[in-house]
């Protein structure tokens, strides 16, 4: 996709996207076979729903169709969310990652698992979870020392209240 036609197309969808609650996130027009894929992520701070999803998809149809930006050729459109492992590139994301074990590839080298635990404009403060029985740790990490950040997925994580619960016993 060449650059005016991304940026002629987020020009286009992101008033609608954000007059339905919702950022922009990426959009990335794809072929498969003769068919093109257009590709719309969206998000908010509290997520997107169904719902949500339905109402934006069908808000860019309508004014995709009424426009010539995609050209005569048939295409596909999807809108979706950007999923569980998504990779941290705004400083919303980070806001949004807040109390989320996230890998981190550092500029430096090397790569950390931590958990965001506050954030601000020069960067992340951290929970490194302890090694071996060990207690975890704090830890400052500046968004200048962050090349690739990236959330996990965990599957047996303790929710607060549990956590709660076992400090009091």
């Amino acid at each position: 996709m060449s650059t005016t036609q991304s940026e002629r197309l987020r020009e286009l969808l992101e008033p609608l996207v954000t007059s339905q609650g919702l950022d922009l996130e990426e959009i990335a027009v794809d072929s498969v076979g003769r068919k093109r894929v257009l590709r719309v992520v969206v998000d908010s701070d509290s997520g997107a729903d169904l719902d949500q999803i339905a109402d934006v998809s069908r808000a860019l149809s309508a004014k995709l169709d009424e426009t010539n930006v995609m050209g005569d050729a048939a295409y596909d459109l999807e809108v979706g969310t950007p999923g569980a492992e998504r990779e941290l590139t705004e400083h919303r994301h980070y806001v949004r990652a807040v109390d989320r074990l996230v890998k981190f590839q550092l500029t430096e080298g090397g790569d950390l698992v931590a958990r965001i635990l506050t954030v601000d404009d020069e960067g992340v403060d951290l929970e490194v979870p302890g090694v071996k029985g060990r207690r975890a740790t704090s830890r400052r990490l500046a968004f200048a020392d962050i090349a690739k950040a990236r959330v996990q997925v965990e599957f047996n994580r303790k929710d607060k209240k549990d956590m709660k619960e076992e400090e009091e016993a």
